[in-house]
């Protein structure tokens, strides 16, 4: 499995439209859901700062670029942001997962 995290910071006039596109593809997302991947979206409590972290498989590479709603989101980024995105590889040391 493949994971990627991108980081970048918006305009403050373009956050709540930024945020907005995310829960497009989130809504997309629930509708069509698309096997073999992993997808979580974090705000910094600066209101303006995003981190995206994918996590896939390789082989059948990142079904999240296919979907139409983030194509519509990565559509205008560049001018949503004072940050460019910036996207970093990861590599998994360990993993907890327990919520209850």
């Amino acid at each position: 499995m493949k994971t990627v995290m991108v980081r970048y910071k918006v305009k403050p006039e373009s956050a709540a439209d930024n945020e907005a596109l995310i829960k497009q593809v989130f809504v997309q997302i629930a509708r069509d859901k698309p096997a073999g991947m992993r997808y979580q979206v974090f705000k910094q409590a600066d209101g303006v700062s995003f981190v995206h972290v994918s996590a896939f498989d390789n082989a059948a590479g990142n079904p999240l670029t296919q979907l139409e709603a983030f194509k519509a989101f990565i559509a205008g980024i560049k001018e949503r942001c004072v940050e460019q995105p910036v996207t970093v590889e990861l590599q998994q040391v360990g993993r907890y997962d327990h919520l209850a």
